[in-house]
Parts: structure tokens; sequence; C-alpha cells
């Protein structure tokens, strides 16, 4: 997140000598009064920049006062908003959040009033930041909004980059993984249109980041691979330390250890050379969880006990901002009364002698007052101090129980995990025994291929096969869901079909699939619940004429589907023909019908196709679209002429590719025969 953190880890590390010497020179200019106006003021902005804004902002608040005061002597309203902006950027910086707002919006009027539209975008942009930290994302998005407005209109192209980067960042805030890489990519192509390559290590480690976040691994991992070639190009430390910490939290993910701790350790190296980087305190916590994988319980303890201890720091510095805020918030009042005290007896001054006697008096009642009073908060501050202390080692120690409790969890997650994952497995082997075994498949179908791609591990999809006397019966199905819900649907559907064959002696196709959804409603209509699951299916049956017909071998095909349809390509066609399947599942349904039985005869060199929805129901390509039936047909079409083999390796090609890096959205299976 591009905070003002970051900014001053920069211009800490920036301060030579060279920069002290300037900022000499800039505040010779800003006390010599033989220069004009707008030369000690140029002077005096750029000093406070360069100088005291990130390291003192105290000072730099005084200062910005000065030039304030000197700017509205002058009616120069430019900087008297700019001395406002940067009161509120020192305010920001030390968390006075409330300080900071007022001082903006003072600013953002001044802006408005001289019309000048570059300030208005840089203070609307400022308060979204404000509104980030304190993690009004609402609010924070609003303002970050008007000021990309703003910079549109006065093509403010470098700023309109930064504006979409910090809504990103807001989005990712609010888990809207899928709108930050939008706004990622619009900040990017920005970016990239004027050649700002200091800025694509930041834009591509957030890109990353959101990656991860949608378990996109690969992409994440090349986004983070881009982000590391211009930390490096650009020997910055503390992105080097980012991006390698985001590397060893996308290998923790895939469990591959020695490739995390090879990361994280180059993490903390980079991110130990930097005073008061966030990323020392990822890196520990990166390296307890790789050495407690790796078996390695000493370093693992070490990098936690450091982790927490860093933790606990940050928790006190927290607290302690809050302190100084409010010991800042009296000051200021003690001073704001002060001040009216004096002017008081400036006026009393001219007074008789007597009445300035007691007004000295009086003066000097107050003081006793205010250092009575001072004292007394300060005892109230070391009281508060005491019980935050008190409070931060609680917090630590709750902290320390809670890591406790979730490793633990962790572990019996792991070993829940392991369980069910060995059970699933065991239902694969059941269910892979019930799939006809590749010997029976060619010995009955030489000249075919089937595609079966389960998305999980277990499929709701199937494929069947049943020789007879004459020729052979063979069926691609698709039950209801997938997984092991669909498997468990799978396993009924399987057992029906093989009792309308072996047991009722069926042979015609559609008589096939009446009996077996009759036996399938029977299955499910023994639960005490409702259950509409059942099946779509293709089934076929071949029987090859035993002479030849006019010196051609001849084939009767009969099919029936419930859903799914058969696709005919004749020897040379350049279309498919459709054999349309009933619309009705296997299954409960309400207007259910006799099943239709299709006739046709084949020639030798005709080659014909059945299939579930999976294949062309798939998402991906470059717009994430449905592949669809009309992508499907010409892709057969263009391979059909190829060894049915090479057809069923350029089917999973080309699904593969589409597909990309999507999930398989269902189980996929397809069945390819020739005559």
């Amino acid at each position: 997140m591009k905070k003002f953190s970051c900014l001053i880890l920069l211009l800490l590390t920036g301060l030579t000598t060279s920069a002290q010497s300037e900022l000499d020179s800039l505040w010779k200019v800003w006390k010599d009064p033989a220069q004009n106006d707008t030369a000690q003021l140029v002077a005096i902005r750029q000093y406070i920049r360069k100088g005291p804004l990130f390291t003192n902002p105290d000072t730099a608040i005084i200062i910005a006062n000065e030039q304030y005061r000197f700017a509205e002597s002058i009616r120069y309203g430019l900087y008297m908003a700019d001395a406002r902006n940067t009161q509120g950027i020192a305010n920001a910086i030390q968390n006075r959040y409330d300080v900071a707002i007022e001082y903006y919006m003072e600013a953002l009027k001044i802006y408005e009033k001289i019309d000048n539209k570059s300030g208005q975008a840089s203070i609307l942009n400022n308060i979204g930041i404000l509104y980030s930290d304190m993690d009004e994302y609402d609010k924070s998005l609003e303002y970050y909004q008007k000021s990309a407005e703003v910079k549109k209109e006065i093509g403010d192209t470098l700023g309109l980059g930064s504006t979409y980067n910090n809504m990103g960042v807001i989005y990712r805030g609010k888990e809207d993984y899928h709108k930050a890489l939008e706004l990622y990519f619009q900040c990017l192509d920005i970016e990239m249109s004027i050649n700002n390559e200091k800025e694509y290590c930041s834009t591509y480690n957030n890109i990353a980041v959101a990656y991860k976040k949608l378990d996109s691994l690969d992409k994440a991992q090349y986004y983070f691979e881009l982000a590391l070639d211009y930390a490096l190009k650009f020997n910055s430390e503390n992105n080097m330390a980012n991006v390698y910490n985001g590397l060893a939290s996308l290998e923790i993910d895939r469990k591959n250890w020695n490739k995390a701790r090879e990361y994280a350790e180059k993490a903390h190296y980079y991110s130990s050379k930097i005073s008061g980087s966030n990323n020392i305190s990822l890196a520990h916590d990166n390296l307890y969880t790789i050495y407690k994988n790796l078996g390695d319980y000493k370093k693992a303890l070490e990098h936690y006990e450091i982790f927490i201890d860093l933790k606990a720091k940050q928790v006190s510095e927290q607290n302690q901002r809050a302190v100084i805020q409010q010991e800042y918030k009296y000051t200021y009042e003690k001073q704001a009364a002060a001040d009216s005290v004096r002017n008081e007896e400036q006026k009393k001054v001219q007074q008789a002698q007597l009445e300035a006697q007691k007004a000295e008096t009086a003066r000097q009642k107050q003081q006793s007052y205010y250092l009575y009073g001072g004292l007394g908060l300060a005892a109230i501050f070391g009281f508060f101090m005491f019980n935050r202390y008190r409070l931060t080692q609680k917090q630590k120690r709750v902290i320390e129980e809670q890591k406790e409790q979730v490793d633990l969890a962790f572990e019996q997650l792991e070993e829940k995990n392991t369980e069910i994952l060995d059970s699933i497995n065991y239902a694969k082997r059941i269910q892979t025994a019930i799939l006809p075994p590749e010997k029976l498949w060619k010995e009955n179908l030489k000249e075919s291929f089937v595609l079966y791609k389960p998305k999980d591990i277990v499929a709701g999809d199937f494929y069947w096969m049943e020789p007879t006397p004459s020729g052979v019966l063979f069926a691609a199905a698709d039950c209801t869901g997938h997984g092991v819900p669909g498997a468990m649907v799978s396993v009924v559907c399987n057992n029906s079909l093989n009792r309308s064959v072996r047991e009722f002696k069926l042979k015609e196709p559609a008589k096939i699939l009446d009996k077996t959804r009759e036996l399938v409603i029977q299955e499910f209509e023994k639960s005490a619940d409702e259950v509409k699951d059942g099946m779509d299916i293709a089934l076929v049956s071949l029987e090859r004429h035993p002479e030849p017909v006019e010196g051609q071998a001849k084939v009767s095909l009969s099919f029936a589907g419930a859903h799914n349809s058969l696709w005919i390509i004749r020897k040379g066609a350049t279309e498919i023909k459709e054999i349309k399947a009933d619309k009705q599942p296997i299954g409960k349904f309400q207007d259910a019908t006799a099943f239709t039985n299709h006739q046709l005869v084949l020639n030798e060199g005709d080659s014909f196709y059945i299939y579930s929805d999976g294949y062309a129901d798939q998402f991906g390509g470059d717009k994430g679209k449905k592949f669809k039936a009309s992508s499907f047909k010409a892709l057969l079409l263009e391979i059909v002429h190829l060894p049915m083999a090479d057809q069923k390796e350029r089917l999973n090609e080309a699904f593969e590719s589409w597909k990309g890096q999507l999930e398989q959205l269902d189980d996929v299976c397809v069945i390819g025969v020739r005559i």
C-alpha cells in the first residue's frame, strides 16, 4: 500500500550531506528580505518538503504556518493553500487525522477560490489517503473518484495513474479483488504510456497480490517475477523485500517449503537493512511457518518470538501515538490560552500602575495554575502510559495463545483433510472399476477414442459399454453434479443401465433408457427425502452387417438420448448432421414420455460423436466466455480426417488452451467412433 510511511523511508535514505547544504541555501533565501516575495515562498516550500516534513513533522507545521502568514500578507492564495496542505500532511504522518482533515479542507477551499484544478486534485487525493489510513474505505473512494475526475479534466496522466492505484488498494481492502485488478491494470497502462518504469514494480506487485487472493497462483507468480525484475533494475531494497515476501507466501500456499525458505530469507535480508520496514515482521512470520513445516522447530521458535516482539512493539507504538496526539492537543490549547493572556496584558500596559501590578499578579497566578495543571496532566499521562504498557503485555500473551490455538487447529485440519482425501481417492478406485477397461473398449470399437476429464478426483460423468451377440452398446453419461455427490449418482445410474440390459434383456436404446429411468426413480424413492437427481445420456447401439452392401461395409446404428444428442460427420462432409435427443432426463420429470429410438445406416469412413456438456460449457479464452457447441462442432470438422488417437489429443489441447488459468467448470466426457 503506497502510504506516507513509504515516502518517509525514501526521503530519509536520500538525506545526504549535499542535501543538507541545499537546505541551508533554501533557508537563507527564505530569510533574505532582499529576495522577491515569490522567491522566498518557493524557497520555504522546497525547504519544508526536502527537510523537516518527513523527518520532523512538528517543525514542518510551525514553519508552514510562517509560510501561510507571509503568503496571506501579500494575498498569494496558491502558497496559502500549499502551506495548509503541508500542515495536513505533517499531521497525517503523526496520525492526527482530525487536525489533518481541517487543514486539507481549508487548502481545498483556497484552491477552489483561486480556481487551481491541479491543487484541488492533489488535496482530494490526500484526503482519500487519509480516509484509507483510517480504514473508512467508502469515504476514501469518494475522494479518490473526485480527484480522478479533476485529473482527467486537466490531463494529469501521471497523477491519474497514482489515483487508480490508490483506488485499487481500497478495493483490495474491501476484498473486491476483481475491481482492484481492473484499477491496477488501468494504472499500469498509464505508467507504460509515459514509460514511468520506476512505478512498474509497485504496480506489478499489487497485481500479483490480488491474483494470489483469488487463488490464481500461476498468474500471481508471473507478476511477482515482473515486479522483482524492476526492483532489481532500480536496486530498491524496500521493493525487493516486499516482492520476496510475496513470492515466499506464494510458495507457502503451494507447500514448496525449500523454495519458500529461499524467498523468505531474501526478504529478511533486504527488510533488515531498512529501518522501520513492515516487511521484516512479515518475513519472520513466513520463516516461522516454513521452518515449522520443515521440522526445524528451533529456528521456527526463534522467528516466531521475533515476530511476536515486533507485533507487540507495533501495538505499543500505536498506543504511544495516541498519547502523543492527546498531549499535542493539550499543548496546542495551552499555547492558545497563553497567547490570549499576553494580548490582554498588552492592552493593560497603558493603564495605571496599580492595574498593571494586578494584571502581573493575575498572570503569575494563572501561570502557576498552568504549571500545576501541567504537572497533574503529566502524572495522568504517566499513569496512562503504564496502563498501556500492561495492556501491551496482555495483548502479547493473547497473541501467543491465539497462535498456539491456530497451530493446533491447523494440525487438526490437516489430519481431517488427509482422511477425506484418502477416502475420496479410494472412492476413485471404486468408480474406475465400473468404467469399461481399455482392452474391452478397443476389442469392440477399434477406431475410437474416449476423452474423459473429471473436474475433481471423482466424477459425475461416466462412460459405459456392454457387448451384444451382434454388436455393442455404449454411452456417454452426465449425472447431476460433480465430485463426490455426482459420483454417488453415477453408481446408481450405471447399475440401472446394467440391469436394463443384463437382467431385463433389452437391446433397443430407447427401451433401455425407459427402463433405466424407471429403475433410477425406484432407487431414489427409497429415501425419506425427495431426490430429483438423475442423468443426461447419449446411448448408441452398433450392429455390423454380415456382408458388405454395394462394395462397402455397412453398420446399423440405433440411438436414443436424454438431453445429449448424437453428431454424425459423413465421409467427405463439410457439416455435422445432428440427431437430437429427447428434452427429458433419466430421473423424475413432470411431463415424462417414452424415449425416441433413431435408426440409420453408416458407411465406411463415417464418424460420429457423443458427449456430455462439460466440453462446450467451459469458460475461457481472452474474454472468459463459454466455448459453446458451435465452436465444438467447428473443431470436430477441422480434425475429423485425423486418426482417432490424434483427434483425442487435439481435443484435449484445445480444451486446456481455452481454459487457461481458469478453473474447470464441469466433468468432461467425449466419445468419438469411426466406421
